[in-house]
C-alpha cells in the first residue's frame, strides 16, 4: 500500500477522530443535530457523532438562580413602590430549551419581568408587606406556566426588596403610631371594665355582710399604722361601734 495514501489517512483519522468524540458532564446534555435535524439528547458520558454532519450543543442541567431586576410598580391602591425578586428554575427538557426558544435564560427573565409588573400591580401594598409568601406562590405559577413549553422548571420565586418613598414610609410610621396608640388605649378600657366588674361584685358581698367593710376597715388602719410614724385621726364609724355595744335585751337583764 502507498505510504502516502496511509500517512493521509492516518492524518485525516486523527483531525476527524477529536472531532466526532464528544464527551458531556453529568450535570449536562448533548442535543444533537444531523444535517438539521434532531436527532435527541445526548449524555452524560461519552459519545460519537458524524463530523461535519452532526453538531451538537450542550445544555446545563443545573438550577439556575437568576436575579429580576427591580421594577418601578404602581400597586392597586396607586402606591409607587420599587420591587425585585430572585428566580430559581433548571432545564427539564433539553431538546425542548433548544428547539423551542432562542436562548431560554434570557427569555425567562423577561417573562419573570412583566409577571412581576403584573402581580404587584393587582396588589395592595398591605397584601405586598404582610401576604409576600402568597403573592411569591402566584409568581411561581404564572412563570412556570409560561416556561413549561421551553423545557424549563420554575422551582421558587422570591420577592426580596419592596422600596417605598420616603414620605410613604413617614406615613406608614405615623399609621403605626396611631395603631399602637388605639391597641394601649384599647388594654386600658378593658383593665378598668374588669376592675369595675370586681368592685361591683365586692360591693354586692359588702352589701350582703356588712361586717365584711368594717374588717376591712380596720385591715386598713393596720397598714397605715405599719407604715406611717406620725399622728393620724380618723372618724370611727358608727357602726363599729354598734358591735361592741350592748343591745336593748341585754341591758334590761
Amino acid at each position: 500500500m502507498n505510504p502516502i495514501l496511509i500517512g493521509v489517512i492516518v492524518v485525516v483519522v486523527l483531525i476527524l477522530l477529536p472531532m466526532s468524540i464528544k464527551i458531556v458532564k453529568e450535570y449536562e446534555r448533548g442535543v444533537v443535530f444531523r444535517l438539521g435535524r434532531l436527532v435527541g439528547a445526548k449524555g452524560p458520558g461519552l459519545f460519537f457523532i458524524i463530523p461535519f454532519i452532526d453538531s451538537m450543543q450542550r445544555v446545563d442541567l443545573r438550577v439556575v438562580t437568576m436575579d429580576v431586576p427591580s421594577q418601578e410598580i404602581i400597586t392597586r391602591d396607586n402606591v409607587t413602590v420599587r420591587v425585585n425578586a430572585v428566580v430559581y428554575f433548571r432545564v427539564v427538557d433539553p431538546e425542548a430549551s433548544v428547539i423551542k426558544v432562542l436562548d431560554h435564560i434570557r427569555a425567562t427573565s423577561q417573562i419573570s419581568q412583566t409577571t412581576l409588573r403584573n402581580v404587584v400591580g393587582q396588589s395592595e401594598l398591605d397584601e405586598l408587606l404582610t401576604e409576600r409568601e402568597k403573592l411569591n406562590q402566584a409568581l411561581q405559577k404564572i412563570i412556570d406556566e409560561h416556561t413549561d413549553p421551553w423545557g424549563v422548571k420554575v422551582s421558587t420565586v422570591e420577592i426580596k426588596e419592596v422600596e417605598l418613598a420616603e414620605e410613604m414610609k413617614r406615613m406608614m410610621a405615623a399609621q403605626a403610631e396611631a395603631e399602637r396608640e388605639r391597641r394601649a388605649k384599647i388594654i386600658h378600657a378593658e383593665g378598668e371594665f374588669q376592675a369595675s366588674e370586681k368592685l361591683a361584685e365586692a360591693g354586692a358581698v359588702i352589701a350582703k355582710e356588712p361586717v365584711t367593710l368594717q374588717l376591712r376597715y380596720l385591715q386598713t388602719l393596720t397598714e397605715i399604722a405599719t407604715e406611717r410614724n406620725s399622728t393620724l385621726i380618723f372618724p370611727l364609724p358608727i357602726d363599729l361601734i354598734k358591735m361592741f355595744m350592748p343591745k336593748d335585751g341585754d341591758e334590761k337583764k
